[in-house]
């Protein structure tokens, strides 16, 4: 089965629009994996509030025990038992983890979403998330730590890009066209 699932591998800086992403490849009949639900599970196991430094921290030290894919393996599973033929991966952090699912399923295709700093940083002060910023330099700080474990060569190597400063619909419509090249190209 691994051989004829479609996978799409999501990279973005937080605030970028992975949400409009997923939202958008639900409705055409996706199945999602978040990968950010690991570290979340994990920070809950060690006991820990969910904020962004606790999730940072452990994100970073599941990479510093497992490695730089540790948080890919982790979600395979979750992407064979997928029922689906169509899965959209969120939130891959390295090339160390797209090399995972491109060696697991060889259709695999990497996308990125892309907004400026301060477009994300507003997104996510509206938000309101448990591991969102409450501030320009906490904001800054998880921008760095997200970008030490390979977020930006993530991005800089995705085979799709949607970039998203305009409205939620501009991006929908971005997102449904990248969705729609993908399939093209992958989907006999």
């Amino acid at each position: 089965m691994n051989a004829e699932k479609l996978v799409v591998g999501l990279a973005g800086m937080p605030g970028s629009g992975k949400s409009v992403v997923v939202e958008t490849a639900r409705e055409a009949g996706y199945e999602v994996v978040v990968m950010g639900d690991v570290v979340r599970s994990e920070t809950r196991k060690r006991g820990l509030e969910l904020n962004p430094q606790n999730i940072g921290r452990v994100m970073l030290e599941l990479r510093a025990e497992g490695g730089a894919s540790v948080i890919a393996d982790k979600c395979v599973l979750a992407i064979e038992e997928a029922q689906g033929s169509k899965v959209i991966v969120d939130g891959l952090r390295s090339l160390s983890e797209a090399d995972v699912f491109r060696a697991r399923f060889p259709r695999f295709c990497l996308v990125a979403v892309h907004s400026s700093p301060e477009t994300r940083f507003n997104r996510l002060f509206r938000r309101r998330r448990s591991d969102d910023p409450d501030g320009w330099e906490v904001f800054r700080e998880r921008d760095l730590r997200e970008l030490s474990v390979g977020l930006g060569g993530a991005i800089a190597m995705a085979e799709y890009v949607v970039v998203n400063e305009e409205s939620r619909e501009a991006a929908k419509a971005a997102v449904k066209a990248v969705l729609g090249r993908v399939e093209a190209r992958w989907v006999k």
